[in-house]
């Protein structure tokens, strides 16, 4: 085994590491310490069996800067960590996804099972806004919020679905600074709207199980377009806030997010600047979007529980229950999964359930809203039927 150490001071530059080795070599640390402009352009290993290395480590105070990791290897080969750590004007241009790097022996299995996913919620999405928009009878309050839903599940599941499947797949796990900053913008945008949506359908079934009579004046056209329009404005407002105040955060202790997308406390964990006021900031406002929310959500089901119940006759209330049961599994769903992910403890274990509640909630609720949508829905479920035999018969 070769091993290069450098320690430099005043303007050094180291541009290469270099590690050779045959059998179970193992190297735990590569430390590279300076003072002014040091730069390591690039880390290099080579070697030929079961060699590991557990963690690159650069420690400079002003102007440090690394450009490329490069592992060569054979069989087995294994990094665990890269390691950035310095103070002033530290860069860093892109930032390494580790996702479910763990289970190299999976990788093939996973991106099967989400590739499958992710075309089985695209195609189900697209399917339910093309009906919507195309049938006359699906022109309600009802059907324009599921359609807004679809379109939401569609593009947050695309925000976040092809790096991954492109990570499993090539191991292309890295993501450019720019990139994380615009995922991260749309993954808590859109996922802020979909919790707001939620509330104003809930609201929605309120007023047609509630009050029937006053539903058309209630819920008219430009109420509707109202509603949808404060979702997406306050879902953005938030994300705009918090993506801005945590790419105003240096990372300069690492550039590894244990995650397969960008999330803010990722993010956070590796950054070298105190996080206390962007810690402040998610709670507040993550605060003010779900709570509501959810007081919206609960009071409506709990005033539309009592209407159901003062229905004569167990058909009327069967047919009335029928119409929110689609909405309480996927409200359920959602709040489970990311209540989960957000207030788990922070550990090494619990960080992989993370990473698979994540995944339910990004890519696999997605794909299932619409099944739950359609499959309790006989309008939808005819239309589409219908849909789909027209487009056979046409087939030569």
């Amino acid at each position: 085994m070769f091993m290069e150490f450098h320690e430099g001071s005043n303007n050094s530059m180291v541009t290469e590491f270099v590690l050779t080795g045959s059998n179970n070599s193992m190297v735990t640390d590569f430390v590279l310490t300076g003072s002014n402009n040091s730069m390591v352009t690039e880390f290099v290993l080579t070697d030929s069996s079961n060699s590991m290395v557990t963690e690159f480590v650069l420690t400079g105070s002003n102007n440090s800067m690394v450009t490329e990791f490069v592992l060569t290897g054979s069989n087995n080969s294994m990094v665990t960590e890269f390691v950035l750590t310095g103070s002033n004007n530290s860069m860093v241009t892109e930032f390494v996804l580790t996702g479910f790097s763990r289970r190299p022996d999976l990788q093939m299995f996973l991106f099967l099972t989400f590739f499958f996913v992710y075309l089985i919620s695209t195609w189900g999405n697209m399917g339910i806004i093309f009906l919507v928009f195309n049938k006359i009878q699906f022109h309600t309050p009802m059907y324009f919020f599921i359609s807004n839903l679809s379109l939401i599940d569609f593009i947050y599941s695309s925000n976040i679905a092809p790096k991954m499947l492109a990570g499993l797949l090539l191991g292309h796990n890295t993501i450019s600074y720019t990139g994380c900053a615009t995922q991260l913008f749309f993954f808590c945008g859109l996922g802020s709207t979909e919790c707001i949506l939620f509330a104003v359908m809930a609201y929605d079934r309120y007023v047609a199980i509630c009050n029937p009579l006053n539903y058309n004046l209630v819920m008219q056209q430009k109420t509707c377009l109202l509603l949808m329009g404060g979702a997406y404005s306050s879902g953005f407002l938030h994300s705009t806030i918090e993506v801005c105040l945590t790419f105003h955060l240096s990372f300069c202790a690492s550039n590894i997010l244990h995650h397969f997308a960008c999330d803010f406390p990722p993010l956070l964990s590796i950054s070298c600047t105190d996080t206390t006021i962007n810690e402040s900031v998610l709670f507040v406002l993550s605060s003010c979007v779900t709570m509501p929310s959810v007081l919206v959500i609960l009071g409506s089901y709990i005033s539309i529980l009592s209407a159901i119940l003062k229905i004569n006759g167990t058909e009327g209330r069967q047919k009335a229950f029928s119409t929110c049961a689609s909405h309480i599994i996927a409200v359920t769903l959602l709040y489970t999964t990311v209540l989960y992910v957000y207030l788990s403890p922070k550990s090494s274990t619990s960080r992989d359930n993370v990473n698979i509640a994540t995944v339910f909630y990004t890519v696999v609720l997605p794909m299932l809203n619409p099944l739950i949508y359609s499959l309790r829905n006989k309008d939808i479920k005819s239309a589409a039927k219908t849909m789909l035999q027209r487009k056979l018969r046409c087939i030569p």
